[in-house]
């Protein structure tokens, strides 16, 4: 059916509609700590339809090395219907679409926990994201505490694309207005229980040439170090590419709120830390991942300081495990901590602070050692990677 409306000429009406001061809203978005109480769950809104163009910009703005996520052939010889999104990207979508409803009161995102990557994503695919609050720890009215959240994220065809748990460090409300509410939860909760990763896989592939010579998997041994030799520096550019994935806190974009916040995050706009990550991962990627066939997951993970234009980042990653996929010869997983610095080289970071790099920021008090004010970034990830052909 068609819907028509006669448009006509457009009177103008602002002059004659009496001006109300005393009938004045202010919608408030995001949750604070005392309105997000366990069990709650939440249908985030818009969705976000993923196409050709968004994915290979993004795969080329964060430095993305793995042909899988540029190379259109390259991915149907692996036996993909053509270009998947990188999973960074399914990520910093997922993640950004339950902003409005989780976080976008949050003062800070604490860390990221069995993150799993089950499907891929394809253009012309449109992902929806619902949250689950699991936990909340008070200290008392007033008193800012750390929620504890599993979000999820399907596709057209309700099928779960990406499960996590995060915990966020957010606000008491106290006497400062409500925010919106959310509307009731339509749908049960989606949620993997048994994770099993659904993939394509080609019996023989020929394609060797458009990867590096020492990404394989029998390329990695448990103890290696390796020091990816590029930077990157951030720009303004952030603030664009925050609101490109649907990230709705203004404290990534927003300079009259940052400045008005007290404490290190005051100032000029936080840069958001999935992009951080997915920097990160670029940067590391030529060295690590041009030959893995899937980004399985990642264990845990933590942003231990926080990034702003004109900061470069640098990486190193550490090899913690290699092993067999059983059914699947021409397959391994690798397991590595990707560690990102800011304002100085992964060379540089390594040759000042060594083992201290890959020792866990909060660990290091109990070991009577110093946090690094260089160090930005740190997470574990398990790789699917092809073993060299014969």
């Amino acid at each position: 059916m068609e819907f028509k409306l006669p448009l006509g000429e457009q009177a103008e009406h602002a002059p004659e509609v009496p001006i109300d001061l005393d009938n004045v809203r202010y919608p408030q978005y995001g949750r604070y700590l005392d309105e997000l109480e366990p069990g709650q769950a939440f249908e985030h809104p818009r969705g976000f339809s993923f196409t050709n163009s968004n994915m290979l910009d993004f795969a080329r703005t964060f430095m993305q090395a793995n042909p899988l996520y540029l190379n259109e052939e390259y991915a149907r010889e692996l036996g993909f219907e053509g270009i998947p999104a990188s999973p960074q990207m399914v990520f910093n979508v997922t993640l950004s679409l339950g902003v409005q409803n989780d976080s976008e009161k949050a003062i800070a995102n604490l860390g990221y926990y069995q993150v799993q990557f089950l499907r891929p994503v394809y253009s012309g695919d449109t992902l929806r994201a619902f949250t689950r609050v699991l936990e909340r720890k008070d200290r008392g009215p007033d008193k800012p505490g750390i929620v504890r959240v599993r979000t999820v994220s399907i596709n057209q065809r309700d099928e779960v694309i990406l499960q996590y748990e995060r915990k966020i460090f957010v606000a008491w409300r106290g006497e400062r207005p409500p925010t919106t509410p959310a509307p009731p939860l339509r749908v049960d909760f989606p949620v993997a229980l048994e994770p099993q990763v659904a993939l394509p896989l080609a019996e023989n592939t020929t394609s060797t040439g458009l990867t590096g010579p020492n990404t394989w998997f029998e390329d990695y041994r448990p103890g290696d170090i390796i020091v990816h030799a590029n930077g990157r520096t951030i720009t303004e550019e952030h603030m664009a590419l925050t609101y490109a994935v649907g990230n709705s806190h203004p404290l990534h974009f927003d300079r009259v709120f940052s400045s008005k916040l007290s404490g290190k995050m005051s100032g000029e706009p936080i840069v958001y830390g999935g992009l951080v990550f997915a920097w990160l991962e670029g940067l590391a990627s030529r060295d690590v991942s041009e030959n893995a066939l899937w980004e399985l997951g990642f264990t845990e993970g933590y942003h231990t300081q926080p990034a702003f234009a004109g900061d470069t980042l640098g990486a190193l990653t550490r090899i913690l495990a290699v092993e067999d996929v059983p059914g699947a010869g021409q397959l391994g997983i690798v397991t590595m901590q990707l560690i990102g610095v800011k304002n100085l080289s992964a060379a540089d970071a390594l040759a000042q602070h060594g083992e201290d790099l890959f020792i866990k920021e909060d660990s290091k008090r109990s070991l009577g050692k110093d946090k690094l004010a260089a160090k930005i970034f740190e997470i574990e990830r398990r790789q699917l990677v092809r073993r060299r052909p014969a």
